[in-house]
């Protein structure tokens, strides 16, 4: 599994173009093959997973019990929105109109490494975002907390 870490700050071209930090191309395994699997995020970003790890979660999903339409609805709301792309020569990705538009993307994007994948954000939305979240400390007390209970 890849692990990426970190942020950066870069733009999004007129032709949906952004480029992947080079310390997250280092992360990447060579199973993944320079592709990626690009969906919506939970909130209102983008994900990007290495197609290995993709193919992990894919088959993940693949064992939800369709039955339940909770399930059927999140299988067909992440698979609807999920493409693939793969690196170019410059450790560009290009990112679909649509997932442009739902994460509100303009033309400056923020890159977040967060262990098996890549966030996609518009810099204001995740600084909002951020600011409505819990406190930090506490959510890790509480976190830590509760995997020591298992």
């Amino acid at each position: 599994m890849a692990s990426f870490k970190g942020q950066a700050e870069y733009s999004v071209d007129s032709k949906g173009r952004i480029a992947i930090p080079a310390r997250m191309r280092n992360a990447l395994r060579p199973e993944a093959n320079n592709s990626f699997t690009i969906t919506r995020g939970f909130e209102q970003c983008i994900l990007l997973f290495p197609m290995d790890e993709w193919e992990r979660r894919e088959a993940e999903i693949a064992r939800l019990n369709t039955y339940r339409s909770e399930a059927r609805s999140f299988v067909r709301t992440i698979m609807r929105w999920a493409d693939e792309t793969k690196m170019d020569g410059q450790g560009r990705i290009v990112v679909p109109k649509n997932l442009i538009e739902f994460a509100g993307l303009e033309s400056a994007v923020l890159i977040i490494g967060v262990l098996d994948r890549i966030e996609i954000w518009n810099p204001k939305t995740f600084a909002a975002q951020a600011e409505q979240e819990a406190d930090y400390p506490a959510v890790a007390e509480r976190i830590f907390e509760m995997g020591r209970d298992l």
